[in-house]
């Protein structure tokens, strides 16, 4: 997975937002900048290869607020656009203290 087409996607405005990612939004007080500000300065922790309808990745980065957020989402096939999945405020329950780890179940 290609941060940097990650980025280009985001930055050029090349983003699918799906209904799923609004709800959680909405429900985490997360906004939409704050969801592109992450990409454009987080790193890849985690890749999905076997999600559908694409392989996907977890992106670290941090909000305008400079808190910790986590970006799940996966450019499309012919890497035009970037879905956009869920995000989420990692919490220290499922993650050790560098957030980009996850906590052994």
């Amino acid at each position: 997975m290609e941060l940097n087409l990650i980025r280009q996607l985001c930055s050029s405005n090349k983003l699918r937002w799906t209904k799923h990612i609004f709800i959680r939004l909405a429900q985490r007080d997360i906004s939409m900048e704050d969801v592109q500000t992450a990409i454009l300065n987080g790193e890849i922790i985690e890749l999905y290869p076997s999600d559908y309808p694409f392989p996907s990745c977890l992106i670290m980065g941090y909000r305008a607020s400079n808190d910790i957020i986590h970006v799940v989402c996966a450019p499309n096939d012919s890497g035009t656009e970037l879905w956009l999945i869920t995000a989420y405020i990692p919490t220290k329950e499922k993650w050790l203290d560098d957030f980009k780890t996850r906590k052994v179940e």
